[in-house]
């Protein structure tokens, strides 16, 4: 995840968004020309294909690629997810962690999978309360395990460098499923776990 994949890029749609941004830059009173900016339109068309590929991706079938039969049913936690997404309001950047807790049902995932699940749904245009539901519900779906669990803390930056200018706050939203949902001494050892 930390390098850029060359076939993520759709040379007509870098085209196609390098000549619009082009054009924002001429309409904030920028030359696109000059030498700092003349690679930038391909540069912020690639950024934006990068930041919004989980559209092309099934979170679904990232789990059901490692899916396994175990009769553990224990919680399965993965904490501290890097989280990069952009607010579809302002397209501009929140960045956070993102915690994930399952309760397996005799089908366990890869654990790298639900980091990738994580990513799938953060690359595309979001709010951060449907962000923490799409992560719940897909596991949810794919594995069938007695509960799901998802927390997310972030930083928007839409809150941070603009409007508000409120560079401090962090935004919690969480989500479950299941025995999460019926047992407060379930929800409560996830929720002990993540502030370890």
């Amino acid at each position: 995840m930390g390098y850029e994949r060359q076939d993520i890029y759709d040379e007509k749609v870098t085209r196609e968004l390098a000549g619009h941004v082009k054009a924002i830059l001429d309409l904030l009173g920028e030359d696109a020309s000059r030498e700092g900016l003349v690679k930038t339109p391909e540069r912020v068309a690639k950024a934006l294909q990068f930041m919004t590929k989980g559209y092309a991706e099934n979170g679904r079938e990232i789990i059901l690629q490692a899916t396994f039969d175990e009769k553990y049913q224990q919680m399965v936690l993965v904490r501290d997810i890097e989280l990069y997404s952009m607010c579809e309001h302002h397209m501009m950047p929140f960045i956070g962690k993102c915690h994930v807790a399952y309760i397996p049902n005799g089908k366990i995932t890869g654990l790298s999978k639900i980091a990738r699940v994580v990513e799938t749904f953060a690359r595309r245009l979001q709010v951060q309360e449907r962000l923490t539901v799409q992560i719940r519900d897909c596991i949810q779906e794919a594995l069938h395990p007695l509960g799901v669990a998802v927390v997310i803390e972030a930083n928007h930056t839409c809150m941070q460098i603009r409007g508000v200018e409120k560079s401090n706050s962090i935004t919690t939203t969480s989500a479950f499923s299941g025995i999460f949902l019926s047992s407060a001494r379930t929800r409560n050892e996830f929720l002990n776990l993540i502030k370890r």
